[in-house]
Order: structure tokens, then C-alpha cells, then sequence
């Protein structure tokens, strides 16, 4: 199964439920014998995180008129990439 498709943030009662443990699972995690840590776990046991965008988006300060900045935010989730592509038409990109 992938990192991505992991039940990460289930408390597993059964464990038998549990998602099983890859090599790079096992590989990361941290390794222990009796209360004395043998190895640090490395990192988090899902994964690296998301890879680094080529073009990353770009932190910008705008003001707006409040009635646009509720009409936008009346989108809904992902109202800011929906902001985005738009921008990206106007401008024509």
C-alpha cells in the first residue's frame, strides 16, 4: 500500500486492523532494546511529505473590497486555487 493511501490517524484497537509495515517503514523506525533507544525512528513512518514544487506558489499581501474577498471565500473549499486559475486566465497564462 502507498504512504499516501495509509489509515494514519486511526487508534488501532485491533491490531490485526493495523495496515502492515513496508521495508521503508521498518527502515525508518525507531529501534529499541529494553527503555534504551538503539536507533531513531528517521522522519515519520508515511512518508518524505510532499515533493518541492519546481514553481512554487508565491506568498502575496492584496487588498480587497470585503464584499469580493465574501463573494470569493463563498466558494467554498479551494477558493483560493479557484481565485488562482482565473487570475491565470485573466492575465493569459
Amino acid at each position: 500500500m502507498s504512504a499516501k493511501g495509509r489509515d494514519t490517524k486511526r487508534n488501532w484497537v485491533d491490531p490485526d486492523e493495523a495496515p502492515e509495515w513496508d521495508t521503508e517503514a521498518f527502515a525508518r523506525a525507531e529501534i529499541r532494546q529494553d527503555d534504551r533507544v538503539l536507533r531513531p525512528a528517521d522522519g515519520t513512518l508515511t512518508g518524505r511529505g510532499r515533493p518541492r514544487s519546481e514553481n512554487p506558489k508565491q506568498l502575496v499581501s492584496l487588498r480587497l473590497d470585503r464584499e469580493v474577498l465574501e463573494r470569493l471565500r463563498a466558494m467554498g473549499p479551494g477558493w483560493q486555487t479557484q481565485v488562482n486559475a482565473a487570475l491565470r486566465k485573466v492575465v493569459g497564462l
